[in-house]
């Protein structure tokens, strides 16, 4: 069991930055591969970047490559996604999500649990 508190949504200027943060609760951290997904109104929820136990491997949508990375550090239970060069389109509640498979890393039914979503509103 793990528990996920998302925090760092806002409201920002298209071409500025936002860094996402999501606490895990236990001791097993390091057990999950970590996931960001979001969703926009009106649309389906869609795979944004995941990061494996370690942090040695990292995975993001073609739709946030260059711009968005994903970090973890296992010793404060923190999975991160840092933000660049937001544009009113990446607008959306984002969610992370644990997975103890670690296998299929964009598909929703690999992640066990969820946060509860933070939103992030890029204005233009």
């Amino acid at each position: 069991q793990v528990q996920l508190v998302e925090s760092g949504g806002g409201l920002v200027q298209a071409g500025g930055s936002l860094r996402l943060s999501c606490a895990a609760s236990g001791r097993t951290f390091s057990s999950y591969a970590m996931g960001w997904f979001r969703q926009a109104p009106g649309k389906e929820r869609e795979f944004v970047a995941a990061i494996s136990r370690s942090g040695g491997n990292t995975y993001a949508a073609d739709s946030v490559k260059g711009r968005f990375t994903i970090s973890r550090d296992n010793a404060k239970n923190t999975v991160y996604l840092q933000m660049n060069s937001l544009k009113p389109e990446d607008t959306a509640v984002y969610y992370c999500a644990a997975s103890p498979y670690g296998s299929s890393w964009s598909s929703e039914w690999e992640y066990d649990y969820w946060g509860q979503g933070t939103q992030v509103t890029v204005s233009s």
